[in-house]
């Protein structure tokens, strides 16, 4: 509703002067008091208005009090008018600075001399405030009640409005609510806080009823006001409120410190002015909080608040450490497990202010009056304290104010035991799934790699992971696979995956047979879980690849994973297009393989679904991998962070994601050597003799003897035991030769133990202790028996 007063403003006598005591404005009712125009005085200091020499004892009061006395004022007849002023010191408004609003109401009628209506509203005997206004909103009764309220005498304040009355600018609302009563005749509710004569500072909560006034024939002649003190029941809703509110904004994370924070906001500026939420460290109790504490203390600082922009309160800032003494109150009230309430006016803890010369001074500086520690307690444990202090608000803290501090510090101990809790598991199993990865990928000479693993933001981690293997004959395999699930299950299935694929990686493994293995262990995980799946033991997804140097291919096989991505080193990324494979854990369902070839210096990007699962969805969140990885020169240790950066939100993954790219290499020709073996043992002789010229002419002279005897010896084995065609390979790197002898049977030999008296059976145990490593190799054609040595430090 609008502001309108459809009535005589000239009724009552008002000027409205600054604080310099000049006459701002000047009203028709004072014109009438004491005869000036308003051209006459406004603008002119109002102490030309007194009459003589005498002086209006005005103290000096801050805006918002009142001030009420007589005066002499000067009549323009040159009379002097005796006068009772009702004067209200107001703050600044409208582009006004604070101003004194000054009024006295003009002749009005006494009590019973008016309309009987009226005068018989008064209702003097009532216990609740009652005040009756006339048709024109001003006072004409009003009882004991209200006038202890008010603190004004009736007989001063009769004939003036309510806003005249209060000075305040809500005494204007009042007034057109009481406006609606007289014009509708229907009474209104209007609730409302302010400060009442020797209230305390801080206002107070009414209900004002307002209903009508109507004489015998049912007209509205006024209205009568009767106020009720509701501050009891006001307070102790906004406490529930409070309470209530805190139940929604505290812990709505998992994470310690976003949850005290939250708790430090609730509470300022609703509950106090500065607050601290100091915890406990776990490292110092072995990883747990403790039940008890003995003093002194050792607190992290986890959060704060205040009124002040800045929190210039707070001496210690968030995660630094501070020692608390035996007298102090955070000390106190965490080994006496209770609620420390104290005055600092009264002295209560002088001692702490005083060993602490730098709390001791932001105490005296900000005004802090009143403080309150609240031990942070949940589940027997004591997690903290928190800390409440006042300096803007005038009132100490009460009873009634600790019972409220203690309900919401109970409700959010309890949110920040479960964010601690949280944040231990996860960390135990981030802790296991960075054990359970590697920690250096090897250096190969087939590819060059990089990685990144991320657990998930919020629900931890999980079960993604990824591994480099060299294999024989130079090549390297690739792995990237997922568990589903999250947690430490999560984390502990993806080690025993992780550890199988290593295992079946060692006895060289076509990809497509490798995932068949690992299926049938998934299978079996998910059988020892009881036939329900437990989470990371129900199913995972895999990518296995395997590269060789010396022909340039990969050969790869997935099992319902995200197939790679390939950028060719003068082309553009595309995805490889391989057979989908099911998930690991169906069980029974085939697998198949692919073969692709790739030049030198072809990026392959192996992935987990968390990265398009967290960054943009399907062909938009490829289609920003590929962009990335083709508009790319960097190394790949810089691919992988602009990868992640461009795929995944700033917030975090909402899956855990794992990336592996590698760049491959190839071997030149000339460090690789090749022999056709004819199927005559005779002949042995002049292979090894072309062996010998090989070493010499890759100057690995010093390696010639060890050479000779193991290709003597697997040749010889292979023209005995093997098939025909066979095949002798050298492959020379920097610092090893490896020997490779293949045939087309698919008998693989074994390591034995030969007796005294036997001839043979020596042959194998003489490579493996000539040899760094030795081993076999199955291929679609036959065997590879294959054995490498270490070229001596100072050759080539």
């Amino acid at each position: 509703m609008s502001r309108v007063y459809p009535f005589d403003d000239a009724e009552t006598a008002r000027a409205v002067i600054d604080d310099d005591g000049t006459v701002l404005e000047w009203n028709e009712g004072a014109r009438r008091l004491l005869g000036h125009p308003p051209e006459a005085v406004v603008g002119r200091p109002a102490a030309r208005l007194l009459a003589g020499d005498a002086a209006v004892g005005v103290p000096d009061l801050p805006p918002g009090a009142r001030w009420a006395g007589s005066a002499g004022l000067r009549h323009r007849d040159g009379r002097t008018v005796r006068v009772w002023l009702l004067a209200h010191h107001r703050p600044a408004d409208g582009g006004r600075g604070p101003h004194w609003l000054v009024v006295t109401p003009l002749a009005a009628e006494e009590p019973g001399t008016g309309d009987d209506a009226l005068a018989q509203a008064g209702l003097v005997q009532s216990p609740c405030a009652v005040a009756v206004y006339d048709d024109a909103l001003r006072l004409r009764r009003m009882n004991a009640a209200m006038t202890e309220l008010i603190g004004l005498p009736e007989e001063r304040v009769r004939g003036l409005r309510l806003p005249e009355i209060g000075g305040r600018p809500h005494g204007e609302d009042l007034e057109q609510s009481m406006l609606q009563v007289l014009l509708t005749g229907r009474p209104l509710d209007v609730r409302t806080s302010l400060n009442t004569a020797g209230s305390e500072r801080r206002p107070r909560a009414w209900l004002a009823r307002m209903a009508p006034v109507t004489d015998d024939g049912g007209r509205v002649r006024g209205v009568c006001l009767v106020a009720h003190d509701i501050t009891d029941s006001h307070r102790a809703r906004e406490r529930l409120q409070l309470v209530n509110e805190a139940s929604v904004r505290i812990g709505t994370t998992l994470d310690v410190a976003r949850t005290a924070q939250e708790l430090a906001d609730v509470c300022v500026p609703a509950l106090a002015d500065f607050v601290t939420i100091d915890l406990l460290d776990p490292e110092e109790y072995g990883g747990e909080p403790p039940a008890r504490v003995t003093a002194p203390v050792a607190l992290r600082r986890a959060a704060h608040q205040s009124v002040l922009e800045g929190v210039p309160e707070a001496v210690t800032e968030p995660g630094q450490i501070e020692l608390y003494p035996g007298f102090s109150p955070q000390a106190d009230a965490l080994t006496g497990g209770r609620t420390i309430r104290a005055t600092l006016t009264a002295g209560e803890i002088d001692q702490w202010t005083e060993w602490n010369a730098a709390r001791g001074e932001r105490v005296r500086k900000f005004g802090i009056h009143s403080s309150m520690s609240v031990p942070i307690l949940a589940r027997g444990l004591t997690l903290g304290v928190a800390v409440l202090a006042r300096h803007r608000s005038p009132e100490p803290f009460t009873a009634d104010d600790m019972l409220l501090a203690e309900e919401i510090t109970t409700r959010a101990a309890v949110c920040i035991d479960n964010a601690r809790r949280f944040s231990r598991e996860r960390e135990t199993a981030l802790a296991l799934q960075r054990s359970l990865l590697p920690r250096n990928l090897p250096r190969t000479a087939a590819v060059e790699v990089s990685s990144r693993y991320l657990p998930a933001a919020r629900a931890g981690v999980g079960g993604d992971w990824f591994d480099v293997i060299p294999l024989s004959g130079m090549r390297v395999a690739m792995v990237v696979g997922d568990v589903v699930g999250h947690g430490i299950q999560a984390s502990a299935t993806m080690g025993r995956l992780r550890t199988a694929v290593r295992t079946l990686a060692d006895i060289d493994l076509a990809p497509d047979e490798l995932l068949t293995h690992l299926d049938d262990l998934v299978v079996r995980l998910s059988d020892e879980s009881g036939g329900e799946g437990s989470p990371g033991e129900v199913g995972a997804t895999c990518l296995y690849a395997v590269y060789d140097p010396v022909s340039r291919r990969c050969t790869l096989a997935r099992a319902g994973h995200p197939p790679p991505v390939v950028l060719p080193p003068d082309g553009e990324p595309r995805q490889l297009r391989l057979p989908a494979g099911p998930p690991l854990g169906l069980g029974g369902l085939p697998f198949e393989s692919a073969e692709v070839e790739l030049t030198e210096g072809t990026v392959l990007a192996l992935y987990t679904d968390g990265l398009m699962v967290s960054g943009p969805a399907g062909d938009a969140g490829r289609e920003r991998l590929h962009r990335v990885l083709g508009g790319s020169t960097d190394p790949l240790e810089q691919t992988c962070d602009r990868v992640l950066h461009a795929l995944l939100p700033h917030g975090g993954a909402a899956d855990d994601v794992a990336l592996l790219l590698a760049r491959t290499r190839g071997l030149p020709a000339e460090q690789v050597a090749t022999w056709d073996i004819p199927a005559d043992p005779a002949l042995v002789a002049p292979v090894r003799k072309q062996v010998v010229e090989q070493l010499e002419r890759w100057s690995l002279d010093e390696a010639s003897f060890t050479a000779e005897l193991v290709v003597s010896e697997l040749v010889t084995n292979a023209i005995r035991y093997g098939a025909h065609p066979i095949r002798l390979r050298l492959i020379q790197d920097a610092a090893t030769l490896i020997i490779e002898v293949s045939d087309t049977s698919h008998t693989a030999p074994h390591l034995r133990r030969a007796k005294t008296f036997d001839e043979g059976g020596r042959g194998l145990l003489l490579v493996a202790q000539l040899t760094q490593r030795w081993g076999s190799r199955h291929t679609a054609e036959g065997k590879t028996i294959w054995a490498e040595l270490t070229v001596p430090a100072d050759e080539p």
